[in-house]
């Protein structure tokens, strides 16, 4: 699996931003990838240190669609949150989108 098909996206909410702070950030990830996989494809997108790697997966809800109460939303798994050591400097946050798409 490409690193660019393990992390989908950044996620960008305040409490997200608040941990950049920590040097923590927040990923959507693929729902079948785990933590050495995340953690490689971190290391080879942004070219930094990966010391932690937090997941949390996430079932997804029933949702009336109107009529016909049977809808679902799908399952996802949230957030990659990679903490990058202390002794690492380099920001993440200008690559996060990948020069070749």
């Amino acid at each position: 699996m490409n690193a660019y098909d393990i992390i989908r996206r950044p996620v960008i909410t305040e409490q997200s931003m608040e941990s950049v702070a920590d040097k923590k950030y927040v990923f959507m990830v693929d729902v079948n990838a785990n933590k050495t996989e995340i953690k490689a494809a971190i290391e080879e997108i942004f070219g930094v240190k990966v010391a932690k790697v937090n997941t949390v997966r996430m079932q997804g809800k029933v949702k009336r669609t109107g009529a016909y109460p049977a809808g679902k939303q799908a399952a996802y798994k949230k957030p990659a949150r990679p903490h990058l050591p202390q002794e690492s400097r380099r920001s993440v946050r200008p690559a996060l989108v990948p020069a070749d798409i």
